[in-house]
């Protein structure tokens, strides 16, 4: 009790001398006619710290409201092309302002803001822009601090960033992404102190930057601006920690600007099951959530990773713009995994039950390298070329015990296997691409050329020992084999685009696309000859030699009109595929073609700047793969026996998605909700027989009728006073799933549901504390049109406390909980999760070194239990993951920039 009393009274002190104001008014230009968006912000005159802002509507009406304990503040208005704005207010409960016109700024240019002053934010064509220094964080923060105080920005426990509840896909430093496909390695690494702007726009790909063309309304792209007093020099982080149990980790990152030259280098070794890079500030790299495991996402385990890496990006402008960006990265892993697991199985009229438990150790050394080389000839014409590279290289070692019981729980058969398997794979491909555009209204000419290569080859010792009855007898089956594996893959990739201009922001555009793929799977499997490790022996029966070849035509023609607030595109034409494939040992072959149509339809309507209304339809064709086609026996796994089939059909899907996104920056409060519908025929579902011994057989078939979706709505509000902020997100979301199989051969249809609400409450005082709660609730429902008896509801809970605290001063004290209950787990399962991390960090050396101590898992609780309920079981699981340990660890960062000016008065905090 006093904690609240504590808190109470530090909200109430907050408060008690200071004054609430609502400033309301409308902004114009010298026409009279209103100025949506334009920024409207106070700031004490004082210090020119920044009070409140918002945006104005789209009739030009602005309400800004706000408490302060000044009795004077300054009111700014800013809009692009136009001049600044500026007021001196006396502050009272309510102001109503005369309508403003704005006058136009000389030498405009489009959309570049020419003022004294730098608002908070501002809203451009198609572009959110927020100025850093006008957010307040901790000395020492980095950007994810930064970017979770930014309106309609919200990032959760792994780091995942939304923006006005649409996902951020992509993270750039100077319009160049940072050391790849990774956005957390920006948002965890990148100081808050070098960065002058955070613009938000629509992902686009980066010939539809050259093109001009619209991007994904639905996905988000972060751009990071350096200051430019900051673009030359550097900044690094290392971190050395030692634990309990033997844990440890060693992380370094460095980083060099130069202009247009931008070098970085990273490396780590841990224990922890962490990448050693998506370091957070306060409980550095554990992971951070119950019951699940961070490194390589789920499936347990405890994995020793080791990792360097290199990113280099440069420009050069001569007679040709030149790019070049390079980055590779080396990973060693170790990982041990053990895994235990409960499955009862539903027959049209009975049911057994399968237990297994596995342990396996994979060691892998894998090697990334992506490169990117573009050219412009000129402002109208482009060559961009991006090679890659992957390989792998690893042993796995994996021992299994199964066994089938009967409905009353009687044994009927067991086996123990154990593999140890070579594993290497490689895999290049390129792209190529070049544009020609025409004139600046939007036409252009591109041609898309692309190349994939990979290999797979597996080299499998294998050897199991099962255990049947028949007739009352035990009979044991030995396989001793060895398993030689190589996969192949070829594909090439041609599309051909002209966009031509039928009137203003109305266009034409004409495509043809083509992909063709070959993949070949040769497996022979050679039984032992004897005792002495020689595998002679062909087995013809379990051995193939396989080739699938796909072509896909997609002729199509598109009309598209893409204006400010109306954003229409239609793309119809016919989908064309044809498959073949062949098996060789056999000396059998199967050919058809297929044809669909194809259609892209989207219709967006932006109501507001930030608020739209969008719809989309689309339909594509996933072709089968080569283990579901070919019809060779599978029995590494001897109670479960698979075999493809070469007859199958590609999977057809049609896909409908809606969604409004309502942002209102004078509220500081968002809404959006979505409703997405997916139709698939000739969907591939295994068919499975189960004989009187309990082994089970299966292979593949196509079916209609499969149906899924989901909706959901997320609302989020902020409410400030001076220091002190409280947010809170509330959602809703449910699914939907109509899946068709076969059971024991049966025909069968199910419907599964489930609805999840979640609650999230924020409330900190900057630079003193924060504390955030949170909870779900997910209920469950599945009915089947067999078995009615094994329709099964049931809910889990999910709960949460975050309480990191920064005082006294230098001295950071951080909590994170979470608690998992699950409401259906098998008896011999655990079904709470309960982890507990803490940290406790000291801050000295002037904020460049940090001695931390912090205990992953406190009280010993975390689990890894899930259960997975399919149309013909249910499924429990229990994995080794990590557990409690204690480390101490010491970080230091180190940062040199030349160049170093007083703040100009854009440097505003609040």
């Amino acid at each position: 009790m006093k904690l609240y009393y504590t808190l109470a009274l530090l909200f109430i002190t907050g408060i008690a001398f200071s004054q609430n104001f609502e400033i309301s008014g409308k902004v114009v230009d010298e026409a009279g006619i209103p100025l949506e968006s334009a920024t409207v912000y106070l700031e004490k005159a004082v210090d020119s710290s920044l009070i409140t802002y918002t945006i104005s509507e789209k009739n030009g009406n602005f309400r800004l409201t706000g408490n302060t304990s000044i009795p004077k503040a300054d009111l700014y208005i800013s809009f692009a092309g136009y001049q600044s704005y500026r007021k001196t207010l006396e502050i009272e409960e309510k102001i109503e302002l005369p309508t403003i016109n704005m006058k136009i700024q000389d030498n405009e240019l489009e959309e570049v803001m020419v003022t004294g002053t730098r608002a908070p934010i501002t809203i451009k064509k198609d572009t959110l822009e927020f100025n850093a220094d006008s957010f307040n964080t901790r000395q020492d923060a980095n950007l994810e601090e930064l970017m979770r105080k930014l309106p309609g920005v919200e990032v959760d426990n792994q780091g995942n960033i939304t923006v006005n509840g649409k996902p951020v896909s992509r993270i750039l430093v100077n319009g160049e992404e940072f050391f790849g496909d990774d956005p957390k390695i920006a948002t965890k690494n990148l100081p808050k102190e070098i960065i002058d702007k955070i613009q938000v726009t629509d992902t686009k790909t980066r010939s539809e930057e050259f093109t001009g063309k619209p991007g994904d309304p639905e996905n988000k792209t972060v751009n990071i601006t350096i200051k430019e007093d900051k673009n030359k020099g550097y900044f690094a982080r290392a971190t050395a920690g030692g634990g309990t149990d033997d844990r440890y980790e060693l992380s370094g990152i460095g980083n060099y600007f130069e202009d247009n030259l931008r070098l970085s280098v990273l490396g780590s070794s841990n224990n922890i099951n962490s990448s050693g890079f998506s370091y957070d500030e306060v409980f550095g790299m554990m992971g951070r959530t119950a019951g699940s495991n961070v490194f390589g996402g789920g499936g347990g385990g405890i994995t020793k990773a080791e990792t360097a890496g290199l990113n280099f990006v440069n420009k050069w402008k001569e007679e040709k713009e030149i790019e070049l960006s390079v980055d590779y990265f080396f990973g060693r892993n170790d990982t041990e995994r053990r895994t235990v697991v409960a499955r009862e199985n539903i027959l049209p009229d009975s049911r057994f039950f399968t237990n297994s438990e596995e342990s396996s150790n994979l060691l892998n050394d894998s090697h990334r390298a992506n490169a990117r080389f573009e050219v412009e000839f000129d402002t109208l014409t482009r060559l961009s070329i991006n090679p890659s590279f992957n390989a792998n290289f690893g042993n796995s070692y994996r021992d299994q015990m199964a066994e089938s019981l009967d409905e009353d729980l009687n044994l009927i058969n067991s086996t123990t296997t154990s593999n140890n398997e070579e594993l290497e794979s490689a895999q290049f491909n390129n792209d190529i691409d070049f544009i020609k555009r025409f004139g600046s209204r939007g036409s252009y000419l591109q041609m898309e050329f692309g190349n994939d290569h990979s290999r797979q080859k597996n080299d499998n010792f294998y050897y199991s020992e099962s255990f049947f009855r028949e007739e009352g007898e035990e009979v044991v089956e030995i396989q001793d084999q060895y398993i030689d594996e190589d996969e192949t893959t070829d594909s090439y990739s041609f599309q051909a685009s002209k966009r031509s201009v039928l009137a203003n922001q109305f266009f034409l555009d004409v495509s043809y696309d083509f992909d063709y793929s070959k993949v070949t799977n040769k497996r022979y499997v050679y039984e032992a000859e004897n005792a002495d490790g020689n595998y002679n022996i062909l087995n013809d029966l379990l051995s193939s030699d396989f080739e699938v070849n796909s072509r896909r035509h997609i002729p199509n023609v598109g009309l598209n009109y893409e204006g400010d607030t109306w954003r229409i595109n239609t793309e119809v034409g016919l989908l064309h595929t044809s498959l073949d494939n062949s098996n060789y040992l056999e000396e059998t072959s199967f050919e058809n073609t297929y044809n669909n149509l194809f259609l892209e339809a989207g219709v967006r309507y932006e109501i507001e700047r930030s608020k739209s209304l969008s719809i989309r339809y689309d339909t594509n064709v996933d072709i089968p793969s080569i283990r579901q086609l070919q019809p060779v026996v599978d029995r590494t796994n001897p109670l479960n026996i698979v075999v493809g089939n070469p007859e199958l059909r590609p999977t057809y899907r049609q896909d409908i998605r809606l969604n409004y996104r309502n942002f209102d920056f004078a509220t500081r409060s968002g809404t959006f909700s979505y409703l997405n519908i997916g139709f698939t025929d000739n969907n591939i579902v295994p068919v499975t027989t189960v004989d009187e011994d309990l082994v089970r057989t299966t292979t593949y078939t196509n079916v209609d009728g499969v149906v899924n979706g989901n909706a959901g709505v997320f609302y989020n509000k902020q409410y400030k006073k001076e220091a002190r902020v409280f947010r809170y997100q509330a959602g809703l979301n449910a699914d939907y799933n109509k899946n068709i199989g076969f059971t024991n051969a049966v025909r069968y249809e199910s419907e599964r549901y489930s609805v999840s609400p979640r609650l999230r409450l924020t409330y900190e005082i900057e630079e003193l504390f924060s504390i955030e709660p949170n909870y779900e609730l997910t209920y469950n429902s599945t009915n089947y049109d067999i078995n009615p008896e094994r329709n099964e509801d049931f809910i889990n809970h999910s709960i949460g406390l975050q309480a990191t605290s920064y005082w006294p001063e230098n001295v950071v004290f951080g909590n994170d909980i979470s608690f998992n209950y699950f409401g259906n787990v098998s008896p011999g399962f655990e079904n709470t999760s309960l982890l507990w991390n803490m940290s406790l960090g000291y801050e000295f050396l002037k904020d460049k070194a940090t001695l931390k101590v912090k205990v992953y898992d406190l009280l010993d609780q975390n689990i890894d239990t899930r259960r997975v309920i399919g149309d013909d079981y249910i499924q429990d699981t229990s994995s080794l993951i990590l557990t409690r340990y204690a480390m101490l660890s010491f970080t230091y960062k180190l940062s040199n920039f030349g160049g170093s000016g007083p703040p100009d008065r854009g440097e505003r905090r609040f």
